[in-house]
């Protein structure tokens, strides 16, 4: 086995955002030498990598480059220069989670078309390569209101997806390739992360239950466990375990999922790294999942995937009515509480409902953990000097 740990090795990170920051305190805690490659000087990895480079992680040479820099590679936002990872696999380096994965997960329209070749359950949808089709579609009632709009590329965070619920929203959506997909009727958003490695070690970790907040579609809390029954949760798990495996995915995978109201488990889509939806095992978990994303890159034994306790993660996210250098307003407030950990992403601008930090809160009791988020969701506010 390859000596990571104190040694010449040098482990490549395509984006320097939150999660690649949260990252690193593991690669510090294994002492393994990190290089970040991200357009912004001062995301929030910058500053405390070993080494950070500045560039486009959709340009081809820059990528490239980069990647003859270190001896294995992985990412920790999926929208990077594909052509780019594939040349320097097929040269010898080593990239998890796989380019050819990624070209798939990277765009909608190609992840719902794998779902439905490989019998994974999902939501009905059709593909558009231009908005045209789809209005040409909607006149000629081959397509009804409501539908889920997504485009194919580049959505995040609530971006890039759209209830149509009459013509005057068909009307204002952006151009570009697209999917419309059946609007589904559920009673929960779930999501399970797999971890898988290259030998095929596989482990999930317990299902999660998503709230969203309902203008800015960005998830507000995330509960573990889900307040589900054990027979749903173990339906979820197993429909997460087919895609890794279908896959053969290598590295961190998480599968947003629908639970229907007849206690069907729909596939919404998945992101092959780290996710929002797995930062309550920081505290709650015996192994977190950023830890568990190196264990599954380098090949190395994964980690216990167990809670240690009831966990829910609360986002914070910049308020409305304030843009400018950020404050944490009434932080030393939660601080006074027990279980409750904030996390702070060194974005020192806020904007409207960008992501800042999120604050975890363990508990032995999760409906307790649960009012408790309320209260922090109520007393921190981010805004601006």
């Amino acid at each position: 086995m390859k000596n990571y740990f104190s040694s010449n090795f040098k482990l490549g990170v395509l984006g320097g955002g939150q999660l690649g920051r949260m990252l690193l305190s593991e690669t510090q805690k294994f002492d393994i030498y990190t290089v970040i490659l991200d357009s912004n000087n001062d995301a929030p990895s910058a500053r405390i990598c070993n080494e950070f480079h500045q560039g486009d992680l959709l340009d081809f040479d820059t990528v490239y480059n980069f990647g003859k820099r270190v001896d294995a590679l992985t990412i920790e936002i999926e929208n990077v220069n594909i052509d780019a990872l594939d040349k320097l696999e097929s040269e010898g380096l080593t990239i998890y989670p796989k380019p050819s994965n990624l070209r798939i997960i990277q765009n909608k329209a190609r992840q719902k078309t794998f779902y439905t070749d490989h019998h994974i359950p999902t939501a009905d949808f059709s593909h558009y390569a231009f908005l045209e089709e789809l209005k040409h579609s909607y006149e000629n009632n081959i397509i009804e209101f409501p539908f889920v709009w997504k485009a194919a590329q580049f959505g995040y965070d609530g971006n890039g997806v759209k209830v149509v619920r009459n013509y005057e929203d068909l009307q204002s959506l952006p151009e570009g390739e697209c999917i419309a997909e059946k609007l589904i009727p559920f009673k929960n958003e779930l999501a399970v992360i797999v971890a898988r490695n290259s030998d095929g070690e596989t482990k999930t970790y317990p299902v999660v239950e998503m709230e969203f907040h309902p203008e800015a579609n960005q998830v507000e809390y995330v509960i573990c466990p889900a307040r589900i029954d054990e027979t749903v949760a173990k339906k979820a798990q197993e429909v997460a375990l087919k895609i890794a495996k279908t896959f053969e995915f290598v590295g961190l995978l998480a599968v947003e999922m629908f639970q229907t109201n007849d206690d069907e488990i729909l596939v919404n889509e998945v992101a092959p790294r780290t996710h929002n939806s797995g930062h309550y095992s920081i505290e709650a978990s015996y192994t977190n999942q950023f830890e568990q994303h190196l264990r599954s890159i380098l090949n190395l034994p994964l980690g216990n995937t167990e809670s240690k306790v009831a966990g829910i993660m609360v986002n914070l996210v910049g308020a409305e009515g304030y843009t400018g250098d950020v404050v944490y307003k009434n932080i030393e407030d939660i601080l006074k509480i027990d279980g409750v950990t904030p996390h702070i992403y060194g974005k020192k601008i806020t904007k409207p409902f960008r992501k800042m930090g999120h604050v975890t809160i363990v508990n032995e009791d999760i409906n307790k953990a649960r009012e408790i988020a309320q209260q922090v969701k109520e007393t921190i506010k981010v805004i601006s000097k």
